[in-house]
């Protein structure tokens, strides 16, 4: 085995070294069942000897009964030992990059296409179920299978022997030579593959600005390019397959005509009789079957180490470290089977004005006013290496109790300082710090647990309105969800869906904005020490904005709300107002303040003609 075909062996070993006791067991049912192929040929020529000599036929004959039936029996357990392993390794397989991919960073994450890491998962891991399960096993079967049949060959007549074993020579040096490239082809046929799942997946999502600039010709052919190259590649892998198994037939068919011009002659010499003859070609005729067997598990195995290579890709994803956590949001979603599957079939409910406060539900939590909750000190940060830092010498503090707002023009770095305090980033000099203890302190489910985040985008969860309620806090009561959902005014909404709070997201008639009060109050319920907007009511009308900023003071009362604006109407009453410009602070303070002492943030209060005390829109 060649230096660089050994490395990549060892990564499709990496798949199946777990289950390698099963491995052996397989392997060795497969020898059984070769063992009990190879001796059938010699029973069948001590048949056809006793039938020459009149002896009795009842011992032969019975013992190739019992072959048929050991063999059939060996046969089927080894195929359903096989077959569970190959289920188990895709299974163990996808654990695996699902778990990384869930645990990377975000940078890492997002770095490739949603839809070529889902290939990754799904195509990929099937390829390798063959090539890691059964690949091993058959390989080294056909490969006895091989040698045990021209043994026995050769025991029969060693000249029909040598005529046999030119012609497999022959069938292995064209497939050595075309083995090669069928790998070189399927690889890149599945790596296209990877690429349209993600163009795919990308213009599915943006569906409705393809229509609108009637690009769905254009994004068609972008999408059937990677598609074309697939197949092209597939179609050469399938020529090169088809003129391997060409070769192979056409050997063995040169064979036996071989064998019988020859076998026929040395048995009008009286150098062979007839049964060996007939038992010779048996053994050519079975021939094929460790050949298939070999170019079949070859084949298997240059997809398998193509798709182990592409699988194990996901462990060069830079991983956040996984610690436990302390909070309740730690624990995977449990659904609360108190609550009825529609809001109007609840049994009697406390009012509304009954239930507790948001910030009673999880019990009182011990707040230390002399330290801020959050500190950024001379922070620094960039999206890579080599790119330019997103934000500079960010010197930032932010109170226990408070509404601490972030303004500034597009690309001045407030959804980056948004990531650093997530930890989705990390900074590359400074240091941030959670109740005065430095980030590096935290694990990064510990510092979540003490946050909560609502996008701008707001993206939908897979599963019910419940379930996207219940992530952050998976313990909470079905009375603490209406609470949440009446302060964001969506108690009637849901009511109105046919299945109430169990009705799935993704197919609800659920707006943009009201996904994004939904969002609002999952992180409501979270009860968070600090609670992170990134412009949570972009979507929202006159009238819920309102609403929802009442909500929003409600709880910079008894926590920190940190807002990132684009609208400055929701922040003019903000405790503090941060404006960004370049990646930097360039000044902080009250509405009032920042209008006589800040140009750009009067700009930007005047492009929006906003009032200079009131924050009322000028008429």
């Amino acid at each position: 085995m060649s230096s660089s075909v050994a490395p990549r062996l060892s990564i499709l070993w990496s798949f199946a070294r777990p289950h390698r006791r099963t491995l052996v067991k397989g392997l060795a049912l497969a020898l059984v069942a070769s063992a009990l192929g190879l001796a059938t040929p010699m029973v069948t020529k001590h048949v056809l000897d006793a039938l020459g000599s009149a002896s009795s036929l009842a011992g032969p004959v019975a013992a190739l009964v019992v072959l048929l039936v050991v063999g059939a029996g060996v046969s089927y357990r080894q195929w359903t030992l096989l077959g569970a392993l190959g289920e188990r390794v895709v299974l163990d397989a996808r654990e695996s990059v699902v778990r990384r991919f869930l645990r990377a960073t975000v940078p890492g994450i997002t770095r490739s296409p949603t839809g070529e890491l889902v290939t990754r998962v799904t195509s990929d891991t099937v390829l390798l179920r063959e090539a890691a399960a059964s690949s091993f096993v058959g390989l080294v079967n056909g490969a006895v299978m091989l040698v045990g049949s021209l043994v026995l060959m050769g025991f029969l007549d060693l000249v029909l022997l040598a005529t046999t074993v030119a012609a497999v020579a022959l069938v292995g040096v064209v497939f050595g030579l075309l083995m090669p490239g069928i790998a070189r082809s399927q690889k890149q046929a599945q790596e296209h593959v990877g690429r349209l799942g993600g163009v795919l997946e990308g213009t599915l999502r943006a569906i409705r600005t393809v229509k609108v600039n009637r690009a769905e010709e254009r994004m068609t052919e972008r999408i059937l390019a990677d598609a074309r190259a697939s197949a092209e590649y597939g179609i050469r892998a399938v020529r090169r397959e088809a003129l391997a198994w060409t070769t192979a037939w056409s050997g063995v068919n040169l064979a036996i005509i071989a064998i019988l011009a020859v076998g026929a002659w040395r048995v009008g010499e009286g150098r062979l009789e007839v049964s060996g003859l007939i038992a010779f070609l048996l053994y050519t005729f079975a021939l094929m079957d460790p050949i298939t067997e070999l170019s079949q598990n070859m084949t298997a195995l240059q997809s398998g180490i193509a798709a182990a290579e592409r699988i194990r890709q996901a462990d060069a994803l830079p991983s956040e470290e996984v610690a436990p956590s302390a909070g309740p949001g730690s624990g995977a979603p449990v659904r609360d089977t108190r609550g009825l599957r529609k809001h109007r079939e609840l049994p009697a409910l406390p009012a509304l004005h009954e239930l507790p406060a948001l910030h009673e539900l999880s019990g009182p939590r011990e707040l230390r006013d002399d330290v801020p909750v959050l500190e950024l000190r001379n922070v620094t940060a960039a999206y890579g290496p080599d790119a330019e830092p997103a934000v500079r010498d960010i010197d930032l503090v932010i109170p226990r109790r408070g509404h601490t707002a972030v303004v500034g023009p597009s690309g001045a770095g407030k959804t980056t300082l948004l990531s650093l305090v997530l930890r989705f980033l990390e900074p590359t000099g400074g240091e941030l710090l959670l109740d005065g203890r430095p980030y590096r302190d935290h694990a990064h489910a510990d510092i979540r647990a003490r946050l909560a985040y609502v996008e701008q985008d707001t993206p939908v969860v897979p599963g019910t309105i419940r379930d996207n309620l219940l992530l952050a806090r998976p313990d909470a009561t079905t009375e603490e969800l209406l609470r949440v959902l009446h302060d964001v005014r969506l108690t009637e909404k849901v009511d109105g869906l046919e299945e109430g709070l169990d009705t799935p997201l993704a197919t609800a008639n659920v707006s943009g904005g009201e996904r994004q009060r939904i969002a609002l109050a999952r992180a409501l319920l979270a009860t968070p020490d600090v609670l992170l907007l990134d412009e949570a009511t972009a979507q929202l009308d006159g009238l819920t904005e309102a609403a929802v900023q009442e909500c929003v003071r409600s709880r910079a009362d008894t926590g920190a709300v940190v807002t990132i604006a684009h609208r400055l109407s929701t922040v003019v009453d903000a405790d503090t107002i941060v404006v960004m410009e370049a990646g930097r602070v360039r000044a902080q303070g009250r509405h009032e303040e920042l209008l006589v002492s800040d140009t750009l943030y009067r700009d930007l209060v005047e492009s929006l003609r906003i009032a200079a005390v009131t924050g009322a829109p000028v008429t």
